[in-house]
């Protein structure tokens, strides 16, 4: 388990880190409202090189990204407003787990019956307004 933490101005090292000493390319995102997941999650894809700055996916739950080549690079979901796990399985998470891309996932804690078993978690802790505590493990 790694714990780390660091000011949001470190933000761009923290995902350098995590791309390099991640177990699994699904991570998941477990923390409170407002305590910057997907800030987190925009400066992996960017240190992953994806062509999109990345943003949340409250509303579609499921955003995709690609490489400067095209090719598929990553899902992010963010599962907050899913009231029931079984929604999950109707919009596909099947499939999109089972490819060979990074994923993504905010409230993970939503569809805990269906996270992979090597599913990297990442836990964000809200120490004061520009810093935050982070302990990654399984």
């Amino acid at each position: 388990m790694i714990k780390k933490t660091y000011k949001l101005t470190q933000i761009e090292k923290v995902a350098q880190q995590i791309v390099g000493q991640a177990t699994s390319k699904t991570l998941c995102f477990y923390a409170s409202m407002g305590a910057g997941k997907t800030t987190l999650i925009k400066a992996i894809l960017q240190e992953l090189g994806a062509t999109d700055t990345g943003h949340s996916p409250t509303f579609g739950i499921v955003n995709e990204y690609h490489d400067q080549n095209g090719e598929l690079l990553a899902y992010h979901f963010d599962f907050y407003r899913l009231e029931d796990e079984m929604e999950a399985l109707d919009m596909g998470l099947d499939d999109y787990l089972n490819k060979d891309v990074w994923i993504f996932i905010e409230w993970p804690e939503k569809i805990s019956s269906f996270l992979p078993d090597d599913a990297t978690e990442i836990r964000i802790e809200i120490i004061g307004q520009e810093t935050r505590h982070l302990d990654i493990g399984r």
